[in-house]
């Protein structure tokens, strides 16, 4: 079964083509990286882990602040 995904780009993607986009379904979020190959593979996870990964605290990354 093939289904149409509607794709949505990141707020933070940048203008030079660093871009994550997400496809969300009632069951499934889609999520892929745009920038070398809008075709290629996606993530896909569930609304739970989605919802966990969106409430979860930023860090910087090490060495920055």
């Amino acid at each position: 079964m093939s289904v149409d995904l509607n794709w949505f780009k990141s707020s933070y993607s940048g203008g030079e083509g660093e871009c994550l986009e997400v496809a969300p379904t009632p069951t499934t979020i889609h999520i892929r990286d745009s920038k070398l190959n809008p075709t290629g593979p996606t993530l896909q996870i569930s609304p739970t882990t989605w919802t966990a990964f969106l409430s979860a605290p930023a860090r910087p990354a090490p060495g920055r602040t």
